[in-house]
């Protein structure tokens, strides 16, 4: 009768339910495919996406000084959002008119929950607020979505030329192309001057009138929407009111506008001040660039504006960055007719590219060490079934890491690293019990089958232990609090999951491997 070994442990079980079934091949080519299309598709970052939880709350009340702002409106609600759980920290201050109260939660805690809990916490109280006090501005942190993964400086290729309405108009209309792009979360400007109407009032004009600048301001309020913002800086003994927003389409019905009666007869702004329809000239703050082309620096710091573009949460920043630059291009004749150049200043997906591209680069030369130190101590079989196995566990833990929503990044593949050097110890385990018991004399006349079965079976409840054991070491990282428990979430999530599945492979896969790949030798000793 044939000898025939009896499974003693599940490592036996899945070893014999897998050495030779037809389908056992067709899972391999599976599961590395399904991480070559993980590794593909999933979202990639530089860095991972850390939750941070907060907001702010602004109550005007128009009239009140500081003082009164902190008694009647930050203590009050202070307490009150204090009763929220998670709150850790709740910041109030006071200016002239309005209070403000940031509201910081603890790390982790869920931003969706955090907000309807704050917006809550106000609303229920709004009995509470002083008479007087405007409806409650609750503006929650969306730290999450606010780090920009690609900035572009548009500048004037003449540094003499002044900004242009026509260039606000094009680079507004680039922002809005572009935040219309998928995934693309918001898109802000840093420095722009944005086109309004200047009215530089003449002073000596003004008093000759024997008219106040509180007059010409409430004039031309009657036509702003906005309030306009007055320069208390003379020059030439003029004044400059800007900010004159939203109002008639042309120069000539501004100047037109009616101010005051003197002797019984109109005078018009025309009189006492000029009108001009140009940029917002009070934005006194500027940014500029300043470039090296070939090794030399440019005479002059360019004028540059910065637009910043951030994506959404757990998207890929390699294709929105991609997807920004290419549309660039397709604007860059439009830009040059109104001599406008762009710069892309930061580049997020070629940082994110590079970095996953390069960690994965060591991953292959990490398996092929591997596979190298093995060959003088089991040979070029045996060394090549364990360098088949471990792309294999790193492709289904890939897969799995992104079926639950997790991105590709440094920390990500610093798992797979970490933990590279845990899950070869199970497929070399086996393939060594193999070896060792293929040349011994007692399994001479055994079939092949019986010997690796026997040989995966063996050393199944040792394995099975020393796994347990290293992933409960990897556990405790996961209750670990704050930002840097945030950042390294990745590597509890991973490597407990990695460490599994190598069990998993060694039992089913590196036997199947062995059958195929290692003649058989009968042993004599």
């Amino acid at each position: 009768m044939a000898y025939k070994y009896k499974s003693k442990n599940i490592a036996g079980v899945l070893c014999r339910a897998f050495l030779n079934n037809p389908l056992t091949m067709i899972f391999i080519i599976s599961i590395l495919l399904l991480g070559y299309l993980a590794l593909e598709v999933a979202p990639r970052e530089e860095d991972p996406q850390i939750e941070v939880s907060g907001g702010s709350v602004i109550v005007a009340l128009p009239g009140a000084d500081p003082k009164a702002i902190t008694n009647v409106i930050i203590k009050p609600l202070e307490r009150k959002i204090r009763e929220i759980k998670g709150v850790e920290h709740v910041y109030g201050t006071a200016h002239d008119n309005v209070g403000m109260i940031n509201v910081q939660y603890y790390i982790g805690q869920d931003r969706e929950k955090s907000n309807l809990k704050l917006y809550d916490k106000v609303m229920q109280n709004m009995d509470k607020l002083p008479k007087g006090a405007m409806q409650p501005l609750i503006k929650p942190f969306d730290i999450d979505i606010d780090v920009p993964i690609v900035t572009i400086a548009f500048y004037l290729k003449d540094y003499k030329k002044p900004s242009t309405v026509e260039q606000y108009r094009l680079v507004r209309e680039i922002q809005q192309d572009i935040n219309a792009l998928e995934n693309v979360s918001k898109s802000r400007f840093k420095g722009i001057h944005q086109p309004q109407f200047n009215v530089l009032v003449n002073l000596d004009k003004l008093s000759s009138y024997h008219l106040s600048m509180g007059q010409l301001v409430q004039a031309i309020q009657a036509i702003s929407k906005n309030a306009p913002k007055i320069d208390t800086q003379s020059d030439g003994n003029s004044l400059i009111v800007f900010g004159i927003k939203n109002v008639l389409d042309d120069v000539s019905d501004i100047e037109n506008l009616i101010v005051a009666q003197y002797r019984n007869s109109p005078i018009y702004l025309k009189e006492v001040a000029k009108v001009k329809f140009s940029y917002d000239i009070q934005h006194f703050q500027k940014s500029e660039l300043a470039l090296r082309e070939n090794n030399a620096s440019f005479d002059h710091p360019i004028q540059q504006v910065t637009l910043t573009v951030s994506k959404l949460k757990g998207t890929n920043a390699v294709t929105i960055a991609d997807n920004v630059i290419r549309y660039l291009k397709t604007r860059k004749e439009d830009l040059s007719k109104l001599g406008i150049g762009y710069i892309v200043t930061r580049n997020y997906g070629v940082r994110a590219n590079e970095a996953v591209n390069e960690l994965m680069h060591h991953l292959v030369i990490t398996i092929a060490i591997i596979g190298a130190i093995l060959i003088p101590f089991l040979g070029w079989r045996e060394a090549t079934v364990v360098s088949i196995a471990v792309p294999m566990i790193l492709a289904l833990t890939l897969f799995i890491a992104y079926l639950s929503g997790q991105t590709i990044n440094r920390i990500t593949l610093f798992a797979f690293l970490l933990s590279l050097g845990l899950i070869v110890d199970d497929a070399i385990i086996v393939i060594e019990n193999i070896h060792r018991r293929m040349h011994l004399k007692e399994t001479a006349e055994h079939d092949y089958d019986e010997v690796i079965v026997e040989a995966t079976d063996e050393i199944g409840p040792s394995t099975n232990i020393a796994t347990i054991a290293i992933i409960l070491t990897m556990v405790p990282m996961a209750f670990v609090g704050g930002m840097m428990g945030q950042f390294m979430k990745p590597i509890p999530l991973n490597v407990p999951i990695a460490l599994a599945i190598s069990l998993f492979v060694a039992y089913v896969f590196t036997p199947f491997l062995a059958k195929k790949m290692i003649k058989r030798v009968k042993g004599t000793h």
